[in-house]
């Protein structure tokens, strides 16, 4: 299957080069500042960096339209403008495989490049398995992590921006590339990352607050589990169906039923899934647990943002902040 994806990968990029160099002045005809950002969370980021829609700024977000991180290849349309940009911010994992294929052809040679991975160096962590999760689901720990200079025999879980401490590390990051790649806003840049800096900061601390004060410090997910980083931030133990990058979608007997007893022996009376899950997974386990009158929470992963959501008024820090009195029901 991957020989198939790498061969298809060739041929795009080959039509990409073709169209990028028969049209690289059509993409920012008026010498605007390319940015490409894979998902969400980095988009927003420079959004909040840059003060807002920005006339000379061409900012992209490819995973539109709940394209899902690690299912998704680049369209020739999205290889063209990754080839052109000014920077391009991606996660840097094993799902983003295609990327160095993709910069291979890069037309623009003074491209910044931002991998959230390699910034975060050693707080990335490892993918893991936790007692009771679905045994098929170790297979996306044991993929290849192609396009990835930390250690290509180890799965690092991708999930980086569910941290909002790393969320902080990262817009730095970022505020840095924009000041470098556009010095005459270099102030403005500081000044607007200094502010979001500070609200992100503390909202932080509003989760912390939280987690203090809560009588639950385990939560249960009938779903994959994506939120380690956030988990670890407060010092919040959970029990999962599957691992976070995990592409099962069907629970064993036994793990509907580990989870089941679960939620008994703790005494929860919610359970928690992703945005993008039908919850039937969820209904099984509270159906075979000791009491059917439990509540399934949805606990946004920000994976399934699309433009309609941010022409509505979604954010970075909406969603976030909305997490967190998710999180307070289900942990009072």
């Amino acid at each position: 299957m991957k020989r198939i994806i790498a061969m298809m990968l060739v041929l795009l990029l080959a039509l990409a080069s073709t169209v990028s160099s028969c049209a690289q002045s059509g993409i920012r005809k008026d010498d605007k500042i390319g940015v490409v950002c894979t998902i969400f969370p980095q988009y927003d980021w420079v959004r909040q960096i840059l003060g807002g829609e920005r006339d000379d700024v061409e900012l992209t977000l490819l995973l539109d339209n709940k394209i899902d991180l690690h299912s998704y290849q680049p369209s020739i349309e999205d290889m063209v403008k990754i080839a052109d940009c000014d920077l391009f911010i991606f996660v840097g994992g094993e799902s983003d495989g295609w990327v160095d294929d993709a910069l291979l052809r890069a037309t623009n040679k003074d491209r910044m490049v931002l991998n959230l991975l390699e910034i975060l160096g050693e707080s990335v962590k490892i993918e893991e398995m936790t007692e009771g999760m679905e045994a098929e689901s170790l297979h996306s720990m044991e993929k290849e992590t192609e396009g990835h200079e930390m250690d290509e025999d180890t799965a690092y879980d991708e999930h980086v921006w569910l941290s909002l401490k790393n969320a902080q590390r990262l817009c730095a990051a970022i505020a840095d590339a924009l000041s470098t790649l556009d010095s005459d806003n270099a102030e403005a840049y500081r000044d607007n990352s200094a502010a979001y800096l500070e609200k992100l900061s503390l909202l932080d601390a509003g989760y912390q607050k939280m987690v203090n004060t809560a009588s639950i410090k385990t939560l249960l997910f009938g779903d994959r589990f994506p939120f380690r980083y956030l988990t670890d931030d407060y010092g919040l133990a959970y029990d999962a169906a599957f691992a976070g990058c995990s592409a099962e979608t069907e629970a064993s007997f036994e793990t509907i039923i580990f989870l089941a007893e679960k939620i008994d022996t703790l005494g929860l009376q919610h359970i928690l899934v992703t945005e993008s899950s039908d919850k039937r997974m969820a209904e099984t386990i509270i159906r075979e647990s000791k009491d059917s009158n439990r509540q399934i929470l949805v606990l946004d992963s920000l994976q399934s943002v699309t433009s309609g959501d941010i022409a509505n008024g979604a954010t970075y820090f909406s969603l976030m902040e909305s997490n967190l009195h998710v999180l307070e029901e289900a942990l009072h």
